[in-house]
């Protein structure tokens, strides 16, 4: 029987590989915005966040403030302390404040969604071990791409942006085979994203995001509460 440190690295590798391949990209980006590799790894050590760290690469190579990198982080990674709020509630007795604090540096999109997806409460040892094993793969793809950064075409770089989204997909996927709570979730956040992006385009990408998600989990709260979830687990 593997140890709860084992199956969260075993959960975690198909992040960490989908990670490699984004990160290498960041890495070419960083290298080529005038950062050093050291400094690149640094950033990704720290930070676990694509599209942050893809916009506060833009802002440094634009010569921006303090307080504009602040202030586009916190929109950008706004909807990580929903996530956080959110994964709480699975969390084992174990948990204490330090604990809390060491996952929370560690939630990501698909960290969160492997993590949600879990029966029962989650253990400091399993989130560890799916933590520890993607930020592996976010660091290594950094540093492989910040070496390599001076060789490969921008067309490269570009295209490998695609692999995120693609790997959410594929993580999202399963559990809304199984619930129809996270299929009208996962649905609902789609069509709030579109509509936010068409009808309100004033409205910054960021927050759009966390309109979405906070608009989709009351809507998924409503109409399919946990406890008709768990009802229909035990009766199958």
């Amino acid at each position: 029987m593997k140890s709860p440190f084992s199956k969260g690295l075993l959960d975690g590798v198909p992040i960490a590989l989908g990670y490699l391949s984004v990160s290498f990209g960041f890495g070419i980006l960083a290298v080529r915005s005038g950062l050093t590799t050291l400094v690149s790894v640094m950033i990704s050590a720290t930070n676990l966040t694509s599209a942050g760290q893809a916009a506060g690469i833009a802002i440094i190579a634009a010569g921006g403030s303090f307080f504009e990198m602040a202030l586009t982080q916190l929109v950008i990674n706004l909807r990580y302390g929903l996530m956080s709020i959110s994964l709480s509630q699975k969390l084992d007795d174990t948990f204490n404040t330090p604990r809390r604090l060491l996952v929370a540096y560690g939630i990501t999109d698909e960290i969160f969604a492997v993590a949600s997806a879990q029966k029962g409460l989650l253990t400091a040892r399993y989130m560890y071990g799916l933590i520890s094993i993607s930020t592996f793969g976010w660091c290594l793809g950094t540093f492989l791409g910040a070496s390599a950064g001076q060789f490969l075409p921008a067309s490269l770089t570009n295209a490998m942006g695609i692999v995120l989204y693609a790997m959410f997909i594929a993580i999202v996927i399963p559990p809304a085979k199984k619930s129809r709570g996270v299929l009208a979730v996962s649905v609902t956040a789609a069509l709030c994203s579109l509509l936010f992006k068409y009808l309100l385009p004033q409205i910054s990408g960021g927050f759009a995001i966390i309109f979405s998600a906070v608009i989709a989990a009351v809507i998924g709260a409503m109409v399919f509460p946990t406890a008709e979830e768990e009802a229909e687990e035990v009766k199958a």
